[in-house]
């Protein structure tokens, strides 16, 4: 039995399930030679023209690049770079709308020409066969070469995962597809290039067998491949036209009788395929040092004067070439379809630049292809799955996809489905079929990235908690070894538990404080207790011979005196505190012995202004809270004179008949009290005569006339309340008075010394009556 590449170079093809037979209309576009279309004005390029990644951006707006240059830079091996067509100015990068059914934006670099072409350095190599495998491939990938077919694989990724197990290479040519002819024009003008790039894919796969399918209505191509490859060792096949042949599962069937298998690659059952588009940009990359960044489009439809094949630059809007090449809108049904009738999409404007994926643009007229009717019910004809190359259920996929079933639709093999549109093509309905195909892949890839994200997060979710459980574990095992250790040295060392200790001397401690708590509670409430008496009989002490007399000193003497020696406490308690009673007299009687000198004050006063009058009032008051305190004072000092004779009437009254002696006391204290206060009396009226002469002369209105005479009043019967209190230990200060009457009204010094010389002898006297009751 022959071998399957014994059975390939005898020359045997084979078949695949459905297909079918649309009108070529090819032979428009085929007349005229590979025509150059002008650089347009603006090159829109977007950054993502092929299946995979966008690359990362390594120009700004402003930069100049020339033609050649990198725009993009790739960090997967799913990513491309994308290249500047000619030289010009970044202008912008922004979204534009771009190639794809959607109709969506895409992020896009825009680049303005400037006309010069100035390239950038080239690498070309004359020997590719001194290079090795990965070499040529980082050069396939670097010059951003996709599959220029349709499908925009990058080509450096398909050709690595071939390495060392290809053994059949298959270079489609059949392009199937109606309208379009572009890999026919390419064959026949290119066919020495194409030769070339054959070989360097040869050179890195190393593959047993090499075939050509080309379909056998392209009779110049097949022609030209055959007189460029006669000294190359490999197999051009021409295969029946058929649609869709031109597939990458279904060109493999009819070369090979192999089936790629479900959700697997050609490379699993050892083959590579190739789109002559991709191979032409093969040779230009490796012996030319030339980027991708043009290639051969279709501009065909009866729209077009001329239908023919253009080189365009990758970026060039359509609308460029429309204008360029005599494009006459139809007037009834204006349409221009990105690709041919089968797999083509329509597009939204004619801005839409061209891309490595484009390879014709369509512009029909409502006759040449009618206007797409509205869609019926099916009627279950069957007409879609006998049609199906793939041998799917077309009919139950657009249920479940309608439906959105997508698991439905995924059980079904929705996968291989390639949207070639023949299902939708003999469709008496007018189903879209492959809208709703596209819409569910569309719908199931997001899903399954979601899905795909949740479960990464999930896993990450999962790992940090088992880290963190781990982290915690390893932390108390630690500290449960710590702990050991710990406790295995001081066993060792034949000490006790440094812990139970440390606990058993807090607790020690703490008892301890509470019961000193306890026994320092009564202590400390008998101290403040006797402390508390103290200063209540202190204070009885000091206030008792102001209200009371004589007497009041009578129960605090008695106690006094029958206390024992050891209450020495409670003597010099009440000492200190009559001491700074009398200091305080002093200090106030030092303060009101000034006023008396200041006599000649009234009558500044009586010249103040009429409004002058808080100030004398607030004088007048401050004057009579000084009398008042020296009065006390004077009448203390005197029951305390008055109380010497006070123990022969509590010698001869019997113990216990106290309350007989406290009211003659009391009596005794209100009578000397009545005596001071009409002596005070008498002795102020002589101070006061001469006072009525200037109130009389006043007018009656004039109550700062009064106000001075009142406080010249006040200021003399101080002065003699002062008099008597210094009793005779101040002769000197007798006739004090008179050179103060007589003195100038400015003689204000003289009378402020006498009066502190007055003050001096009362405080010696009242020092001297200390000193003898202390004896």
């Amino acid at each position: 039995m022959l071998s399957l590449i014994e059975q390939i170079q005898a020359g045997r093809l084979w078949d695949f399930p459905g297909g079918i037979h649309p009108p070529e209309n090819k032979q428009q576009s085929t007349q005229t030679a590979i025509a150059h279309a002008p650089i347009a004005h603006e090159l829109v390029l977007p950054i993502k023209q092929h299946i995979g990644k966008a690359g990362d951006l390594l120009v700004e707006v402003g930069q100049r690049v020339l033609k050649g240059q990198a725009l993009t830079k790739y960090t997967t091996t799913f990513m491309l770079p994308v290249h500047a067509p000619t030289s010009g100015d970044i202008i912008a990068i922004e979204p534009r709308t771009t190639a794809h059914p959607s109709g969506l934006p895409e992020m896009c670099i825009v680049l303005r020409p400037d006309g010069q072409e100035s390239w950038v350095e080239r690498h070309p190599i004359t020997d590719f066969t001194q290079y090795s495998a990965e070499q040529l491939i980082e050069i396939i990938r670097n010059a951003g070469i996709s599959g220029m077919g349709g499908a925009g694989f990058p080509t450096a990724k398909k050709i690595q995962t071939g390495l060392s197990r290809t053994e059949i290479l298959i270079i489609n040519a059949a392009e199937c597809e109606p309208y379009i002819t572009a890999d026919d024009a390419l064959m026949r003008f290119h066919a020495d290039e194409i030769i070339q790039g054959i070989s360097i894919v040869e050179h890195i796969l190393r593959p047993k067998l090499t075939i050509i399918g080309i379909e056998d209505n392209k009779p110049e191509a097949i022609q030209a491949l055959e007189q460029a490859a006669k000294d190359k060792d490999l197999l051009i096949r021409v295969i029946p036209t058929k649609y869709p042949s031109g597939g990458e599962k279904q060109l493999i069937k009819i070369l090979t009788n192999l089936e790629v298998p479900n959700n697997g690659i050609p490379a699993d059952i050892g083959l590579m395929m190739q789109n002559i588009g991709s191979i032409h940009a093969i040779k230009r990359a490796v012996i030319d040092g030339e980027p991708l960044i043009q290639r051969v489009v279709t501009l065909t439809g009866n729209t077009f004067k001329q239908p023919t094949n253009v080189w365009t630059l990758l970026g060039t809007p359509v609308a460029h070439l429309l204008e360029k090449f005599a494009y006459q809108a139809d007037k009834k049904l204006p349409r221009l379809i990105m690709g041919g009738p089968m797999m083509g999409f329509t597009l939204p404007h004619a801005q839409v630049p061209i891309t490595k994926t484009s390879n014709c643009i369509l512009a029909p007229t409502s006759k040449e292809i009618s206007a797409p009717q509205a869609e019926m019910a099916c009627i279950r004809c069957g007409l879609c799955a006998d049609a199906c190359p793939a041998s799917l259920l077309p009919q139950q996929l657009q249920w479940h996809a309608k439906a959105e079933e997508y698991d439905k639709c995924e059980e079904l093999n929705l996968k291989d489905c390639i949207e070639c549109g023949a299902c939708a093509y003999v469709c008496p309905s007018e189903i879209p079929l492959v809208q709703y195909y596209r819409q569910a892949k569309a719908e199931i890839r997001t899903r399954k990235r979601e899905a795909e994200a949740a479960e990464r997060a999930k896993q990450r979710f999962e790992e940090k908690k088992a880290r963190m459980e781990r982290d915690k574990a390893e932390r108390e095992q630690r500290f449960k070894q710590a702990a050991e250790d710990r406790r295995k040295e001081m066993q060792n060392s034949g000490s006790d538990d440094a812990i139970a200790a440390a606990i058993a001397r807090v607790k020690a401690q703490k008892q301890q404080e509470d019961s000193n708590e306890k026994a320092v509670k009564p202590a400390v409430a008998a101290a403040i207790a006797r402390a508390k008496a103290k200063q209540a009989e202190a204070r009885q002490s000091v206030e008792s011979p102001v209200e009371e007399g004589s007497l009041a000193s009578t129960p605090t003497s008695a106690p006094a005196a029958s206390t024992t020696n050891d209450d020495k406490k409670d003597a010099v308690a009440a000492a200190i505190a009559r001491a700074k009673a009398r200091k305080a007299a002093l200090q106030e009687a030092s303060d009101d012995t000034s006023s008396p000198a200041m006599s000649p004050a009234p009558k500044p006063i009586a010249s103040a202004p009429n409004d002058d009058k808080k100030d004398a009032v607030a004088a007048a008051i401050a004057r009579a809270k000084a009398r008042k305190a020296t009065l006390q004072e004077t009448s203390t000092d005197d029951s305390s004179s008055a109380t010497s004779p006070a123990p022969k009437p509590t010698a001869s009254a019997p113990n216990d008949d106290k309350k007989d002696a406290v009211a003659a006391a009391i009596a005794r204290a209100k009578a000397r009290k009545a005596a001071l206060q009409e002596a005070s009396t008498d002795d102020s009226s002589p101070a006061t005569s001469p006072a009525p002469k200037p109130i009389a002369s006043a007018p009656n209105d004039d109550k700062k006339d009064a106000v001075a005479a009142a406080i010249a009043r006040a200021k003399a019967r101080k002065a003699a309340l002062q008099a008597p209190s210094a009793a005779d230990s101040s002769p000197a200060t007798s006739p004090a008075p008179k050179p103060t009457a007589s003195a100038p009204n400015d003689d204000k010094k003289d009378a402020v010394a006498a009066a502190i010389a007055r003050a001096k002898a009362r405080k010696a006297a009242l020092q001297a009556n200390n000193a003898e009751e202390k004896k």
